[in-house]
């Protein structure tokens, strides 16, 4: 099990060039950013947090975006993995959202980890023109499309949303058939269902800390799917506790993820070097 930093980034935090190259310098092995293009200021959709449509954190409306932040990233480290928590595939052309995929994982030499969402904001799906009702479909679909484009010589795909005949595209993606997929949603056998079909993992939403039965079903489901091997577990984390640590590393966990303060180069580095110390990278 190791451990990485999720930065909620925004245009008022430190730049993820600034950011990343002191998270790897700590010890932590993985720098994970969200996603969110717009926030529609009149929304019917409830935020999972509080409930309603009122938003726990004004980042939300000014969010870096993911690609341009983790390519940022990647030109001023050479270690840590590189991931979103979590991307919107569905928002954005799937052809175009490959090739920026496969140029970040060429290259960052094959670190990037693609971390995506359902979308609980059905306000800003639509302003794509995602049906609400079908977006599990068009995730599924955009990621194999995606894979197909990141692997094959010459790759095509055939769908409901997505359509493209034999076509070249390079670079190919380093990792193959390209980046691992993990996605962020509610542990449940719903969920774990459409992990077990069409991703390589699962990353906890943010209220989720006793997840041993979830992991447990995630495994189960796993097997009965016929995948080999284990699932990637990303835990989003608040305070690192040695026993809870301990439980997590025995169940599998593969990344415990943890927040920084990003208002100054400072605060950030001390905060990483303490929170480090905690967990034994120093």
């Amino acid at each position: 099990m190791d451990f990485g930093i999720v930065q909620f980034t925004s245009d008022r935090g430190l730049a993820p060039s600034v950011l990343a190259p002191l998270i790897e310098n700590a010890g932590f092995s993985a720098y994970y950013v969200p996603e969110h293009g717009h926030i529609p200021t009149r929304r019917d959709a409830a935020h999972p947090q509080t409930g309603d449509s009122s938003l726990p954190d004004d980042r939300y409306m000014r969010t870096l975006d993911p690609w341009v932040s983790l390519s940022a990233a990647a030109a001023v480290t050479s270690t840590i993995r590189l991931g979103t928590a979590v991307a919107l595939p569905v928002q954005s052309d799937p052809i175009t959202l490959a090739k920026s995929i496969a140029t970040l994982d060429h290259l960052s030499g094959g670190r990037v980890t693609l971390g995506v969402g359902f979308g609980w904001n059905l306000d800003e799906l639509a302003d794509h023109g995602v049906p609400p009702k079908r977006r599990r479909t068009m995730l599924r679909e955009y990621l194999e499309a995606m894979r197909a484009l990141w692997s094959d010589e010459e790759a095509q795909y055939a769908g409901e949303f997505v359509n493209f005949g034999p076509s070249w595209a390079w670079p190919k993606a380093v990792q193959q058939p390209g980046p691992p997929t993990l996605v962020g949603a509610a542990g449940n056998e719903k969920n774990f269902k459409w992990i077990a079909r069409s991703a390589d993992g699962w990353i906890t939403t943010p209220n989720e800390q006793d997840i041993e039965e979830s992991v447990l079903l995630l495994k189960q489901i796993w097997v009965d799917a016929g995948r080999e091997g284990d699932p990637q577990i990303v835990v989003l984390d608040f305070k690192p506790v040695a026993d809870k640590l301990d439980k997590w590393r025995e169940l599998g966990v593969t990344t415990v993820l943890y927040g920084v303060p990003d208002d100054s180069e400072e605060r950030a580095s001390g905060y990483l070097a303490k929170l480090a110390g905690k967990l034994g990278l120093a």
